[in-house]
């Protein structure tokens, strides 16, 4: 059995992998193989590849080199210090990744696509998801609505605890005078959107502010952070 087959699934389901799915187990690929050149393991000439990638050599070296690039950008694998070329070594960071073995925390990023996605959550919360750091990636995407919301409504000079969480949203969307309120929607509709925002804040904001919460369950964190990028697309809307 060559080290494609033993390490990547089937070449088809490889190339329909994302980057960050792939990447952890292009760094268990590296960590085999010891001297590590982003190159070495990309020139699509060892019998091993060749077998593994049939047809496909120039899409799965693509998929490989993207992957690899991925790598770097989570400092996972680094250049090797004191020689040049594209020689590299695998970071503590990434070092830690294969030690504990915590594959399956790199390859959830398809639950959490880019597209679609708030770019400050692809920026800020998207790679922390990806990290496992479940706990910081909420807060985080809440802090944007509660950032967003304040500037919005023309808060953002406030610092006293009304202009906060959940008080906040209730100013800013109180149905009879809050600056982001629909002035065209019913008495119903405007209560309902109030208390969306600030009952999204208090329900997911403020524990992480105030206790350490165990978010254990990938798909559960991105249902939830879901549920906060359209609330950023509310706020974006409003005119």
């Amino acid at each position: 059995m060559s080290i494609y087959t033993d390490i990547y699934p089937p070449i088809e389901t490889a190339l329909e992998m994302e980057p960050e799915e792939l990447a952890p187990l292009v760094l268990k690929h590296l960590n085999q193989i010891g001297n590590i050149n982003r190159y070495n393991f990309t020139n699509g000439n060892a019998s091993d590849f060749i077998e593994w990638a049939g047809n496909n050599k120039k899409e799965a070296m693509q998929s490989l080199m993207t992957a690899w690039m991925w790598l770097e950008k989570e400092l996972l694998v680094a250049p090797k210090p004191g020689i040049q070329d594209s020689w590299a070594f695998i970071t503590p960071r990434g070092k830690k990744i294969l030690e504990s073995q915590d594959f399956k925390t790199y390859q959830k990023g398809n639950l959490l696509p880019s597209e679609g996605l708030d770019p400050v959550l692809v920026q800020k919360v998207k790679p922390t998801f990806i990290r496992g750091d479940y706990e910081t990636a909420i807060f985080q995407a809440f802090k944007e609505i509660e950032v967003r919301v304040r500037n919005k409504a023309g808060y953002g000079a406030q610092k006293s605890d009304e202009y906060l969480g959940v008080k906040l949203m209730r100013k800013a969307f109180n149905p009879e005078n809050g600056p982001l309120t629909d002035l065209e929607a019913s008495g119903g509709e405007k209560t309902a959107q109030m208390e969306l925002f600030s009952g999204a804040i208090g329900s997911y904001k403020n524990p992480s502010s105030h206790r350490y919460v165990d978010f254990n369950d990938p798909r559960e964190v991105a249902d939830i952070i879901h549920i906060a990028n359209h609330l950023l697309k509310i706020i974006d809307s409003i005119s």
